[in-house]
C-alpha cells in the first residue's frame, strides 16, 4: 500500500547528557528541537492557566490518570492506524484499551483514510535544516493534493478555536518536508475519532494554510528568543 517517491530518513531522538533536553539527531549532525518542543515553549500564558484550571477542577491525581489513559489509547490506535497502511495485519488484543484503540483506528481507516489517493510515508520524520525536527502520522495525497495528515484520539468532540497547536504542527511538517524534499504541500489534514467513537476532520489549506504557517514561523521564532 505505501509507494513513496521520497527517500525518507529516519531521525534518532537523543538526549543531551549535558542539560538532560532531547533532540532530533539528523542527517547532518545538527541537534534539532522538536515541534512539540517548541509548540510547549512558547504556549500563551492563558493556554497554560487554562490547562492549570483543568488540574485543579479534577484533581491533580485524576488528571494524571486520564492523560496517562488517553495516551495509551492513542499509541495503540496510531500503531493500528500504521500498521493499516504498511498492509499488515493483526488480531486485537483482549483487554479494553486494545480493542477500543482498535474501534478508533476503524473509524479513521473508514471514514478519513478512505479519502487518500496515495500513502508515501507512516511515521515519517522530518526537520528543516537548522531550526525543527519532528514525526508525522502520514504523507501523501489527500483528495488528490500533497498533504500532511496526523492522526488524534480525543474523550469528546474538539472546538476549532482549541486545536491551534495541532494545525501549526501540520505546517511546520509541511514547511521542512517541503524545504528538504523540495515539494509543494499546502494542504494539512488533521483526523480525530473520540472514545465515543464520533469522527471529526480538520483541513487547513490555502490562505488557511498560509495563516498558519505564519503563525508557527513566529513560534519558532519566539523559541529561539528563549
Amino acid at each position: 500500500m505505501l509507494a513513496s517517491p521520497y527517500e525518507y530518513h529516519t531521525l534518532s531522538r537523543k538526549t543531551d547528557q549535558a542539560t538532560g533536553t532531547r533532540f532530533y539527531a539528523t542527517p547532518d549532525n545538527e541537534k534539532l528541537p522538536s515541534v512539540t518542543t517548541i509548540i510547549s515553549k512558547t504556549k500563551s500564558k492563558e493556554d497554560l492557566a487554562g490547562l492549570q484550571r483543568w488540574r485543579d477542577w479534577v484533581g491533580e491525581k485524576k488528571a494524571t490518570q486520564i492523560v496517562t489513559e488517553a495516551a495509551n489509547v492513542g499509541t495503540l490506535m496510531h500503531q493500528r492506524l500504521e500498521w493499516y497502511v504498511q498492509d499488515i495485519v493483526k488480531p486485537v488484543g483482549g483487554n479494553v484499551i486494545q480493542q477500543q484503540a482498535a474501534k478508533m483506528a476503524e473509524v479513521i481507516i473508514e471514514k478519513g483514510l478512505s479519502q487518500m489517493q496515495a500513502f508515501w510515508g507512516t511515521e515519517v520524520s522530518l526537520w528543516y535544516p537548522g531550526l525543527y525536527a519532528g514525526s508525522t502520522d502520514l504523507t501523501g495525497t489527500w483528495k488528490g493534493k500533497p498533504a500532511i495528515i496526523d492522526y488524534k484520539q480525543s474523550n469528546k468532540l474538539k472546538k476549532a478555536q482549541y486545536i491551534d497547536g495541532y494545525k501549526k504542527q501540520l505546517c511546520a511538517y509541511a514547511l521542512a518536508h517541503n524545504e528538504v524534499y523540495e515539494t509543494d504541500i499546502r494542504t494539512g489534514v488533521i483526523l480525530i475519532c473520540t472514545r465515543a467513537l464520533e469522527y471529526q476532520e480538520f483541513v487547513i489549506e490555502e490562505d488557511e494554510f498560509d495563516h498558519w504557517a505564519k503563525l508557527w514561523i513566529d513560534s519558532v521564532e519566539a523559541y529561539y528568543q528563549l
